[in-house]
């Protein structure tokens, strides 16, 4: 055995120490199950349970559990988890209950024995969980499997329960022999990646799916040596031999220094960090290159370089170029200037390759600076610890879900659902009659809406609205119009619009955009496409189908519907109606004629020479700061929106700004709470970084990112701009330097820098910079962020106007809106309805509260 061979068994069994010395994460969630099993499956030093034993759910009466022919599965690692299965003829699922929403890692184990009854190799499958299709096609006939293959995914769970369908394709079968589901370190993967499209930094979006993990140099790592047992195998497979190339492996013996920010023992095993593999500079080849599988389609893949600086013997030796195919990852990488000169700390970097190349390859090259190559011998060569490649966005098909209630029996079926009808038809009719009753004694029974075929039993306000046949007009005769019905109470005409709300057929809509006709395209989201489409009857409306592509499904599409259905404010965009015919998904809203803050910020072909005056954009600012204070107030549990930024911003022909996209809106904390916990969502950039660390979503978190509308507007740049210097590339950092030197001046757009008072500035600058606390409590709440913008405006408006004179009482009360809408009474709403129950038409913008904070703690603001 040489030197080298006994440094590496030392480092081994000294890392296997410290990883359960500080194997301080607990899953809150850890499922391990033996599929088909009917005891508990031993493997290494973990338990996998029986999927019988109650700790999961499994769905289906059409399963059996088979067991591998002895000797079937020879010198396999983890061979007992491989000698049973649970084969599924019908779709079926298991359920896990979730204590703790957010990241978790969902293993799934297949290896395909044939048994007495099945022949596991003929199966052909697809897997999904409710928001995700996790494997749209596993058939291991075609794939030439004959080991165990364990796929693993990386999800963002945010419900109470996981369900992890199974469904057979074309008449064939579908099995698994064993599923871990288990939380994960919210930071495992929180940050954003440099991506091959520009070097822009963009979010790390799940769900991923993991291609390699490979322990650099190093030996392989079994799932017991690590925190959150995961595999790691050696490079030497997938390193390109050449001609001329040197490489030796390192081992480190010392202690490693894990610094705070950087990688953790959860990120890699210490091992991972303690071995690497090192390019001898020889002058014939500069290089080292590792060639890895992937699809021949091409998709996105995250990859995760694993560095630790264990051959340096002094600081800012080591220089580390990284290229995956033509693409530059980092050049001139100097750890040691990371680390503020500390050595053999762990540190990774992520990279998004937006598309592999169609010959299946992934290569990746490791090399060192030109400026250090000059006098290589003074110098070590390059290095790399670790490599991990996960598939991003790796199915487009459509989710299977299989709910619970399939698990019972058939006589428990039968008896529900005949107890289920009874009791649904008793309650139905007893309802029927009472409306009946009421309407006629009313005089007011109105025609019910005929329904698609697609209907749903979640279409809101449909007894608030009528459709009715209007005469002959210019589309045609009898062509139907949506009206409200102006006898009804509450009801409330939204700007000479359609009724909100309102199911309409596909076919229309077809015709309104001329069958959804390329040409009448008005923006593009995560949802889909937005059309400019006309209604017969005259009305203006945006027209958004949800693409077959889109990962944004369903549950965004109901929200929206849900929300805007029962929430009116002049500063929100009124959702008209939708249609859910067949496998569409559209939203119709109010057409919005100067589109959205954001391109009347950068302008474009569109608006050239037309850019908003800094009056128009205070305008726009306290408007949407309006609508956002409107779903904060107006409900028991606030209405948090969860995606602010200048795009959902949208001015209508008066320049009016309205709060639009709510499809990632959620309900707030209840009164007697503080928080919501649930998974992080929003756009990057704008993300409130106390809810990304934590989780904890409040009405703060819409705070921090208006704040950041608020710099862009103020600054019409980027919010995260790569291309710029490395102090600007983050609006947020660079305009707060700014506005602390208070030279906040400096970065105002200049296209309306003359017009900016300085009073105005400098009250709009703590403004933005009170949003933008580190801290969601040290923020202000959205009424007196209203109050401020309001203050700016005057300020702004009335020469010689100085802070001192918020002591008049004249200007309060100027400044003081109507009070809270939750306060108001039974004659202010009798005068304006729902959303319009104050004096001028809008909701309340402050609480008295807010005036009297502002007015002896002026200095604060």
């Amino acid at each position: 055995m040489d030197k080298l061979q006994l440094a590496l068994i030392l480092v081994g069994i000294i890392s296997a120490i410290c990883c359960f010395s500080a194997a301080a994460y607990t899953p809150a969630d850890n499922y391990l199950i033996s599929c088909g099993s009917s005891v508990g499956t031993t493997v290494g030093q973990r338990v996998f349970v029986a999927d019988d034993s109650g700790s999961v759910t499994l769905t289906s009466s059409h399963s059996a559990a088979v067991r591998a022919p002895p000797g079937s599965t020879p010198g396999f690692d983890n061979a007992a988890l491989y000698q049973t299965a649970r084969v599924f003829t019908a779709p079926s699922s298991y359920a896990f209950r979730i204590s703790r929403p957010g990241r978790h890692f969902v293993r799934l184990h297949f290896f395909p024995f044939a048994s007495q009854s099945y022949d596991l190799a003929a199966a052909s499958f697809k897997v999904s969980t409710q928001d995700a299709v996790l494997i749209d096609s596993y058939t291991p006939a075609k794939n030439g499997a004959s080991q165990p293959v364990p796929h693993e995914f990386l999800l963002d769970v945010a419900r109470g329960t996981l369900i992890i369908t199974f469904v057979p394709l074309a008449g064939g079968l579908a099995f698994v022999n064993a599923v871990e589901v288990v939380s994960v370190p919210d930071n495992l993967m929180a940050d954003s990646a440099r991506t091959s499209r520009g070097q822009q930094l963009i979010p790390i979006a799940l769900p991923l799916q993991m291609a390699y993990r490979v322990n650099v140099g190093g030996p392989a790592v079994a799932v017991d040596n690590d925190t959150l047992w995961r595999e790691w195998t050696k490079d030497q497979s997938y390193l390109a031999a050449s001609a001329g190339i040197v490489t030796r492996v390192l081992a480190y013996n010392g202690s490693l220094k894990y610094l705070a920010g950087e990688a953790t023992p959860d990120d890699a095993p210490s091992i991972v960090y303690a071995t690497a593999r090192e390019l001898v500079m020889l002058h014939t080849v500069d290089q080292m290159t590792w060639q890895f599988d992937v699809d021949k389609q091409p998709s996105s893949y995250l990859i995760r370089f694993h560095w630790c600086d264990v051959v340096s013997r002094a600081p800012q030796l080591l220089s580390i170029d990284v290229y995956v195919g033509s693409h530059t990852v980092v050049t001139g990488l100097d750890l040691s200037t990371i680390g503020n000169g500390t050595l053999a700390f762990p540190y990774y970097m992520d990279f998004i390759l937006d598309s592999s190349d169609p010959s299946g390859k992934i290569i990746i090259y490791i090399a060192s600076s030109s400026s250090m190559k000059k006098n290589s011998s003074a110098y070590p060569g390059p290095i790399l610890n670790g490599i991990e490649i996960m598939k991003m966005h790796f199915s487009s098909g459509s989710v299977v879900v299989i709910e619970q209630s399939s698990a019972r029996s058939k006589k428990q079926n039968l008896a529900i659902v005949l107890g289920s009808v009874c009791g649904a038809f008793a309650v139905v009719s007893i309802a029927v009659a009472l409306v009946i009753f009421l309407r006629k004694k009313e005089g007011k029974l109105l025609p019910s809406p005929s329904q698609s075929p697609s209907s749903t039993p979640w279409m809101p306000l449909l007894n608030r609205f009528s459709l009715r046949s209007r005469g002959p007009r210019a589309s045609g005769a009898g062509s139907p119009s949506f009206t409200v019905d102006k006898d009804m109470p509450g009801a409330i005409p939204v700007g000479g619009s359609s009724a909100p709300s309102y199911r309409f057929p596909l076919a229309m809509l077809q015709e309104a955009t001329d069958n959804f006709d390329e040409s009448l395209v008005i923006g593009a989201g995560g949802f889909g496409k937005v059309y400019r489409a006309v209604l017969p009857d005259g009305t203006k409306v945006a027209v958004k189908r949800a693409s077959p592509e889109s990962r944004q499904g369903a549950r965004e599409f109901r929200t929206e519907i849900e929300l805007l259905s029962g929430l009116r404010h002049r500063h929100l965009v009124s959702l008209i109606g939708y249609c859910d015919e067949g496998d569409e998904m559209i939203l119709l809203y109010e057409y919005m004629e100067h589109g959205s803050l954001r391109s009347r910020l950068y302008g474009g072909a569109a608006t050239a020479g037309r850019a908003l005056s800094w009056a128009q954009r205070l305008e726009a600012c306290a408007g949407a700061a309006r609508g956002l204070l409107y779903l904060h107030t107006a409900l028991a549990k606030p209405v948090i929106h969860r995606d602010v930024k200048t795009s959902n911003i949208l001015l209508d022909g008066g320049l009016a700004a309205k709060v639009a996209d709510f499809g990632l809106s959620k309900a707030g904390p209840e009164l007697d709470e503080t928080h919501v916990s649930t998974a992080v969502k929003g756009s990057f950039g704008y993300v409130d970084p106390d809810y990304a660390r934590t989780r904890k979503l409040t009405a703060k978190s819409d705070v921090y990112s208006f704040g950041v509308v608020l710099l862009e507007v103020l600054c019409a740049r980027p919010v995260v701009d790569p291309r710029l210097p490395k102090p600007m590339v983050n609006l947020v950092e660079w305009a707060l330097h700014w506005q602390g030197r208070g030279e906040l001046d400096k970065v105002v757009d200049r296209r309306i820098a003359a017009a900016v008072r300085p009073q105005a500035l400098t009250k709009y600058g703590e403004t933005a910079a009170r949003c933008l606390a580190e801290r969601g409590a040290d923020r202000p709440a959205m009424e007196d962020v209203v109050w401020s913008l309001q203050f700016v405006m005057r300020l702004q408006d009335d020469s010689g106007l100085d802070f001192s004179d918020v002591n008049s009482l004249n200007l309060v009360r100027e400044l003081t809106p109507p009070l809270d809408p939750r306060q108001s009474t039974s004659h202010e709403n009798e005068a304006g309805g729902e959303g319009e129950g104050v004096a001028d038409g809008e909701y309340t913008d402050v609480s008295m509260r807010g005036v009297f904070w502002q007015m002896v703690n002026v200095g604060g603001r």
